[in-house]
């Protein structure tokens, strides 16, 4: 899988945006993606030392148009840590 499929897009919710401080920056990955790949992705694409990986499985919420119901799609999320004293520039500004 190529490293720009596995990310799909950072994470920019307040919690996400709080934890560049301590190194730690949030993305949405492709949901077949396990932890060497994404761990491959980031450090190739970001040119960083990734230093440990937590992965999260989020269901979609249920949602309502008039009387129909549907269901957003599932996601995976990585908090990737970096190696101290490393940052992502891209990702800079958000904080």
């Amino acid at each position: 899988m190529n490293p720009h499929d596995v990310i799909l897009t950072p994470v920019l919710s307040e919690k996400a945006v709080g934890a560049i401080a301590e190194g730690k920056y949030a993305f949405y990955v492709h949901p077949s993606a396990n932890r060497i790949q994404i761990k491959e992705a980031v450090e190739d694409v970001f040119e960083v030392d990734v230093v440990k990986i937590n992965l999260q499985n989020l269901r979609g919420k249920v949602r309502r148009f008039g009387r129909f119901s549907g269901r957003r799609p599932k996601r995976k999320k990585a908090i990737v840590t970096l190696k101290p004293g490393q940052r992502i520039q891209q990702l800079e500004g958000l904080t």
